[in-house]
């Protein structure tokens, strides 16, 4: 974990603990959620709209990837831990509750003239058995493979999908959040990554320089992850500790409800259905 990822993100609206340092009185209940940084934007805004509605309560949203919500939700660091994955096998002892789902998309330059890649091409470039981009129908340079770092969901999905051992892949950049993957993938023509579909539709719908490639002819957008058509897709979950307390389980329903599926389609996500 970086000492980035532990600082509040302030242009989302974060907060960071330190309720005692904050001056609230002992009527004040608080609420901690800690891990994925793709949750963690909804999460804070869920909160936001939570606290309007119940002005005792104060919910503190810290990111730090999956693999820090899981471990903080067991630990009990956190009353929730966020994860952007299905809980594995050896998580069984935690609770998962379903807010939303999101899809993962292969970004590559908007300049880029590939503009489809099939799954087997994808797992050759990731393997380095393809690398350069004429060999895929594009320009003669070499393909720059960026892939995720250890612990972040988007990476877990991402390998699991193509069936990729994580010594298989042989990547050129190592990176963190979904904000520094499209920011490396903007910033060179000849990169490509994999990162959540609603944070790369707000990008790219906002002028940044990637475009989004379909995956087996099906578009990457939130449209198809919607209707359940695009493959490439994961739960976004809070994670407990066993039952959650009383104040967790109401804030979990609250984000479970059909309140707050303006906010989870404003981030470009796909609301459950409650």
């Amino acid at each position: 974990m970086t000492t980035q990822e532990l600082i509040k993100p302030i242009g989302i609206g974060f907060l960071l603990i330190g309720v005692s340092a904050c001056g609230n009185d002992s009527s004040t209940q608080t609420l901690t959620l800690t891990g994925s940084s793709t949750v963690a934007p909804v999460a804070s805004e869920i909160a936001k709209a939570y606290e309007e509605n119940h002005p005792e309560v104060e919910i503190n949203v810290q990111t730090g990837g999956s693999s820090r919500g899981i471990a903080d939700a067991r630990s009990g660091v956190a009353d929730i831990g966020m994860a952007s994955r299905t809980l594995a096998a050896e998580e069984s002892d935690l609770m998962a509750h379903t807010i939303a789902r999101d899809g993962v998309t292969i970004i590559v330059h908007q300049d880029n003239p590939v503009t489809s890649l099939s799954n087997q091409q994808i797992i050759d470039i990731y393997t380095d058995k393809i690398n350069n981009w004429q060999a895929v129908g594009g320009n003669n340079a070499p393909i720059t493979v960026v892939h995720k770092s250890a612990g972040r969901a988007t990476r877990e999905v991402f390998l699991n999908f193509f069936e990729l051992e994580p010594q298989q892949v042989v990547p050129d950049t190592i990176i963190g959040d979904n904000e520094q993957g499209i920011k490396t993938v903007a910033g060179n023509a000849n990169a490509i990554g994999y990162v959540s579909i609603g944070a790369a539709e707000v990008n790219r719908d906002q002028g940044t320089a990637i475009q989004l490639l379909p995956l087996a002819g099906i578009e990457a957008s939130t449209e198809t992850l919607s209707q359940g058509q695009f493959p490439l897709s994961r739960p976004l979950n809070f994670v407990t500790n066993g039952e959650p307390t009383d104040l967790a389980q109401a804030f979990i329903e609250f984000a479970q409800s059909s309140q707050v599926h303006d906010i989870i389609q404003e981030q470009s996500f796909s609301p459950v259905s409650q």
